[in-house]
């Protein structure tokens, strides 16, 4: 099977991306922390997996690809989206669980609702397994955190003290799309895997999707299954969101990526960037060589390495030197290209779209 797999650096400089709420015990009541993993070498702040979905939920359903999202419904403090991976994208790619209350209190409400007219009528558990993973943001080394005192101080009388946390760091992150796994179905009873009940089966029924019976699935015209897949591209390549943007204004769209489509769900790219002693972010050339050695067969596409300008600009020239003919990286010159990281996004998304590769889908 074929997984669209990626890995990207978000450059921090001085950034409170995600945040974990006010912190007992601190020198103000409203102090506000940022999230991270405490080791016995130092605190490294991260960004949750939730968060990044949620900034890349809200990047494609502003854009301009299409992307159609589905509604969400509320229950008490339950919340969840139609469920439906036939009408909408982000319920196809990002999975879901739905098991409304039948309580007849939560019934009653349902049906008194006029805003849920459109809701997908369920009488039973649906689930589905993400077919987009996306690893928790950590940064590569640890780093200082740095406590900022302010005040509010534009009103008569005392001023009102405030803290919060920020850091510098370089925040990386995975992904990974099964290709196979986008607008396919499945209706097994199994936990994940009944994406679909009777319901819901009987649409994909109505609107002549395939039926995949060894699967026991069905799965939406290829056409339609590109084009969720290269919105969902659209929308990494046009990336905002974060926290806090108001006090540090932190560009979260990628500095630098490697993406690529490979056969299977390991991860190639996992350990191709680190960290030197100082802290700052390395290239490895000899560990993506490593890969590309071992996982050479799985490369089913070429590598697409998007890397800003005026980033790391040294460790770009060395890079394109073991890309030259006589460079460590020499046998894999033909299938490498180095342009800006939008760029990359979008000519993987353009060779995705172009056709030809009904072997990624299948």
């Amino acid at each position: 099977m074929a997984f669209l797999t990626g890995m990207f650096l978000i450059d921090a400089p001085a950034s409170a991306l995600n945040n974990l709420g006010q912190i007992p015990g601190a020198r103000t009541d409203n102090t506000v922390g940022v999230k991270m993993i405490r080791t016995h070498d130092g605190a490294y702040p991260y960004v949750s997996a939730q968060a990044f979905r949620y900034w890349l939920r809200q990047t494609l359903e502003k854009g301009t690809w299409g992307w159609v999202a589905a509604p969400i419904f509320r229950e008490q403090k339950v919340a969840y989206t139609d469920a439906n991976p036939i009408l909408y994208w982000d319920d196809d790619l990002f999975g879901y669980m739905r098991a409304p209350s039948k309580k007849a209190s939560a019934v009653d409400a349902r049906e008194a609702d006029e805003s849920r007219i459109v809701e997908t009528p369920t009488a039973e558990t649906v689930t589905r397994v993400s077919p987009f993973r996306v690893s928790t943001l950590v940064s590569i080394a640890p780093v200082s955190i740095v406590d900022d005192f302010g005040t509010m101080s534009r009103h008569e009388g005392d001023p009102v003290p405030h803290e919060h946390q920020f850091y510098r760091a370089t925040l990386k992150g995975l992904f990974s799309l099964d290709i196979h796994a986008a607008g396919t179905f499945t209706y097994r009873n199994k936990t994940g895997f009944l994406n679909l009940d009777d319901v819901r089966k009987k649409m994909a029924e109505e609107k002549g999707l395939e039926r995949v019976e060894g699967e026991k699935a069905y799965r939406l015209p290829k056409e339609d299954r590109v084009r969720r897949i290269v919105a969902l591209l659209e929308g990494l390549a046009h990336l905002e969101g974060g926290a806090k943007q108001t006090l540090h204004y932190t560009d979260v769209s990628p500095v630098l990526t490697f993406v690529a489509v490979t056969r299977g769900g390991n991860h190639i790219f996992g350990h191709v960037v680190g960290a030197d002693v100082k802290g700052k972010p390395v290239v490895k050339i000899d560990a993506l060589k490593q890969a590309l050695e071992v996982f050479d067969d799985d490369l089913l596409s070429d590598v697409y390495v998007g890397w800003t300008r005026g980033y790391l600009d040294a460790q770009r020239e060395a890079f394109e030197a073991a890309l030259a003919d006589d460079g460590e990286l020499a046998n894999w010159a033909d299938c490498f290209h180095i342009m800006h990281p939008r760029e990359a996004f979008l000519s993987l998304a353009e060779e995705m779209r172009s056709g030809g590769r009904e072997d990624w889908l299948a």
